[in-house]
């Protein structure tokens, strides 16, 4: 009535037979990792080609940049021609103010900004302000490059 150790009786390893394969019942996220930092990588370099830009020669002052805000604000453009661009497109000057008032129906935001190019007359760039101010944007930014003049003698 001992116990005894009985030879020869390999031990298993594993379960099922001897070379079946079950399902891994783990998900392998290498392939879902490569593919996201793929498409981060993409987003990257396509990012900065998003925001075209109208070929304007914007005065330099030395102000500071404004904070940003959660709304894109609107972007209202004049080019050394006398064209004005809303957010990139062509506007007729005598489409501009009904469009304006349209716009400003619909944006919780009344703050816009004015890029104007300098070779443009004030007279021109205090037009579209009034107009601006008529329809209804009391918050009108004037966009310029940094580095100008400081009249306290020093360059920016």
């Amino acid at each position: 009535m001992g116990a005894s150790v009985q030879g020869g009786a390999r031990p298993r390893r594993g379960r099922g037979h001897r070379g079946a394969r079950r399902p891994m019942a783990e998900i392998n996220v290498t392939p879902m990792v490569d593919v996201m930092l793929v498409l981060l990588i993409i987003f990257m370099v396509a990012a900065p080609l998003l925001t075209v830009g109208v070929p304007i020669e914007l005065p330099e002052t030395a102000a500071t940049a404004l904070p940003s805000e959660e709304e894109e604000p609107l972007t209202v453009a004049l080019t050394a021609d006398g064209g004005i661009l809303v957010q990139n497109a062509e506007v007729a000057r005598a489409e501009f103010i009904p469009l304006l008032r349209a716009v400003a129906a619909e944006r919780a935001s009344d703050k816009v900004f004015l890029r104007a190019d300098g070779a443009i007359p004030y007279e021109g760039v205090m037009q579209v302000m009034g107009a601006l101010n008529a329809s209804g944007f009391r918050n009108i930014g004037l966009v310029t490059e940094q580095g100008g003049p400081r009249f306290d003698g020093q360059d920016g």
